[in-house]
């Protein structure tokens, strides 16, 4: 499993893993109002397109050199205009057997001489093809379109494809490859611990004309909901914090900036518009008003307070960017790095309210280049403290499983769910182990419990719904933080959300089919009420957290996380411990349990020893006659119980199964690591099935040394949470 994090400050071991691609498909649109980025050679940085890592290939295609199926890879036949990327040679030493980082021959001048802007338009006039710009500010990566195609024909691009392979000085030329991502927003319908109120100033609730809408910024009891239950951003606002100096990315459809609650508070400088490359993000007009996601996100975050129109955002002091991105025939992985790594150190914090189709049957993740912008984003952005990435953890509900995700289960990522006015689950929630926190959205039975935010046109909305409600409305809170503590790293932030979460009143009101896995030692994560229901608990891990599968560490609170924030001492630093792998095949049986078990010392001795844990990966390769009835369980040395993936009814799935995916869980989040950690594997399904796990490789992410030991809360405040972390860890460090 590659260190993504430590690979990004060495983007030559990154290059070579890419080298042995050599898929390309060049096109040009019919009509250029669907161009996504292209057509006109803007020369700013514009992010970069690559397949998928040449492992990948192999397992996909069968051989590395191999044309992508276009039904396989999610190709939209649509006249679009699809990018190349380009890396040109800095030397003409072409040995297959060179590594990427090896110095360049003294006899031969440096890329920066020979290569270049120049260089690159020099190519791409010789062949034909228009540079747009570098990708990811690279000097030797080019963004190239073909303009002589009239749609997407993969056999005529082969013939150009070819002359830029065999051209000396390109090194590798890769084809972006469209698929489908899909705004995440449910359209149909369908108490807090006692705190001391002498600590926060008098409060005064804004008089936005909308704000009594606003039950999950103040919940007084209105439309059945649960008195409390909210974020506690009054108390968070009566201690000065609204968001100021900080910019939240909206990567969307588009944001209305001319919209009165939301002009003053737009950043030009840090916005743009990738899918029609200009730097106005003004959404296209559609008459069903398809496009106004994007405002409706802003709005939850940067919503002016005081001016008498709609409500108020979160953080109504903060700006906002927007970042369109979100609306062309397909997605392409240039244009999700491009949105990712646009102006990092202008923005502080990009939001996403989108992912993979949430059919219950994908599988999907982030691309190389995108994985790469955002591994970029947190070891540079915002000046090395890292951008923060807040990511709606989907829409699939019961059928799905977030885990599914690769944005969603990213360890770079914040995956926010969302929860009802009364404290259930919204029926739409999915449920996974990745998931960090929790927020509000729409779903209960009164239709004035949707969330209330700006709308297009200068418009105001009491019904935007999903986790795409839940995730702005997170993406604010961190707002808030970040003013309170400018110098919190996105693992501070993780950190944070973690210790100040809270169980509150939430609550599963599903009936589920969950296992009893009979294990000894491991705790139980469901319930079973009266009706034989099963439902999904709360847990407590072996450092005393409480989670849940469905909500993370709890829902957000402002007033707990600003007041944390100002007493935080920056985290030690972050190591990844290959902890072992188990390579024999395995087979999976029809009825009954697979129990694998490795025991690690967890790196003891060595510079990537990890003591305490953040996040755990287990990078898993697995074939099933029916891959949506496989579920995986993770188990600690602790005890603690992770479903890492669930049934998955819809997803019949018999050829492709899971090839070295990373699961990924938080629940074991402050536990030691060393011990031995189990993985449980069997179906569940009416009907029998055959499979084989044919690799399980366990990563373990987190620091050596403990990570609380010098924070001090405030002398009139103690973070329960927080304390109850740092006496486990002086028991057992």
């Amino acid at each position: 499993m590659e260190n993504f994090e430590s690979e990004s400050k060495k983007p030559g071991l990154i290059l070579m893993k890419l080298k042995a691609s050599k898929t390309a498909i060049i096109n040009k649109p019919e009509k250029q109002q669907l161009l996504p980025t292209h057509m006109r050679n803007y020369e700013q940085p514009v992010g970069v397109g690559v397949l998928l890592p040449t492992w990948m290939e192999v397992e996909k295609h069968g051989r590395s050199d191999a044309l992508p199926s276009a039904t396989r890879c999610g190709l939209l036949l649509r006249p679009a205009s699809l990018p190349l990327t380009v890396v040109l040679e800095p030397f003409t030493d072409r040995s297959p057997a060179r590594q990427w980082t090896k110095a360049k021959p003294k006899d031969r001048a440096p890329q920066s001489a020979r290569g270049g802007q120049e260089a690159a338009h020099r190519l791409a006039k010789r062949h034909g093809f228009i540079n747009v710009g570098p990708v990811l500010r690279s000097s030797n990566e080019w963004h190239f379109i073909q303009p002589s195609l009239p749609n997407i024909r993969r056999k005529r691009s082969v013939f150009h494809h070819r002359k830029l392979v065999r051209d000396p000085e390109v090194r590798h030329v890769v084809q972006q490859v469209g698929f489908k991502r899909a705004k995440r927003g449910f359209k149909n319908f369908e108490q807090k611990s006692a705190q001391s109120e002498d600590l926060f100033p008098p409060i005064e609730s804004p008089t936005d004309p909308l704000y009594p809408y606003q039950w999950y910024l103040k919940n007084t009891g209105q439309w059945g909901g649960k008195p409390n239950l909210d974020l506690n951003v009054e108390k968070a606002w009566a201690l000065g914090y609204t968001g100021k100096n900080v910019t939240t990315a909206i990567m969307d459809d588009g944001v209305d900036y001319m919209h009165p609650d939301l002009k003053d508070n737009f950043n030009v400088a840090a916005s743009y518009d990738f899918s029609g490359n200009d730097p106005y993000p003004y959404p296209r007009y559609t008459d069903d008003w398809f496009n106004s996601h994007g405002t409706r996100c802003a709005g939850e975050i940067a919503a002016i307070r005081g001016n008498g129109v709609c409500g108020v955002g979160v953080a109504y002091n903060s700006k906002i960017a927007g970042i369109r991105m979100l609306d062309q025939p397909y997605m392409t992985d240039l244009i999700e790095a491009n949105s990712m790594s646009h102006e990092p150190n202008l923005i502080d914090i990009y939001s996403a309210s989108w992912g993979p189709t949430d059919d219950g049957r994908t599988v999907d993740g982030p691309r190389n280049a995108t994985m790469r912008a955002i591994v970029k984003g947190v070891n540079e952005g915002r000046h090395g403290l890292g951008n923060i990435f807040v990511w709606a953890s989907g829409d699939g509900g019961e059928d799905d499983d977030c885990n599914c995700d690769g944005y969603a289960s990213s360890m770079w990522t914040i995956s926010i769910n969302s929860a009802i006015n009364n404290g259930e689950n919204a029926h739409y929630d999915e449920s996974c182990s990745s998931t960090l926190a929790s927020t509000f959205s729409n779903g209960g039975k009164n239709r004035e419990t949707g969330v209330t935010t700006t709308d297009l046109y200068g418009q105001c909305t009491k019904s935007h719904s999903g986790t795409s409600a839940a995730a702005p409305e997170a993406a604010g809170v961190f707002a808030l933080a970040l003013e309170a503590n400018p110098k919190l790293t996105w693992r501070d932030l993780q950190h944070l959300t973690v210790l100040t979460s809270n169980r509150n009143s939430l609550f599963d009101g599903r009936c589920r089919e969950i296992v009893d896995l009979r294990i000894p030692g491991v705790r139980k994560m469901h319930r079973s009420s009266r009706d034989n229901c099963s439902h999904f608990e709360w847990q407590v891990n072996g450092v005393g957290l409480e989670f849940n599968h469905l909500f993370g560490f709890g829902v957000l609170d402002a007033a707990e996380m600003v007041i944390l924030a100002k007493a935080w001492r920056t985290v030690p630093a972050r190591f990844h411990c290959d902890a072992g792998s188990i390579w024999e095949p395995h087979r999976i049986p029809s009825s009954g349990t697979l129990v694998l078990e490795i025991n690690t010392n967890a790196c003891r001795g060595t510079e990537t020893e990890v003591n305490y844990l953040e996040h755990v990966q287990a990078v898993i390769s697995l074939n099933s006659t029916r891959r949506g009835d496989v579920t995986l369980y993770l188990i600690s040395p602790a005890g603690t119980q992770s479903m890492i993936l669930s049934r998955r009814p819809k997803d019949d799935d018999h050829t492709d199964g899971f090839t070295n995916w990373p699961f990924m869980t938080t629940h074991t989040w402050g536990e030691g690591s060393s011990g031995t950690w189990r993985l449980v594997v069997r179906f569940q399904g009416p009907n029998r099935q055959t499979g084989w796990i044919n690799r399980w490789t366990l990563m373990l992410h987190g620091t050596k040394e403990q990570p609380y030991s010098s924070i001090q809360p405030t002398s009139d405040r103690q973070n329960s949470k927080l304390q109850l972390v740092q006496r486990a860890h002086k028991r057992t460090g």
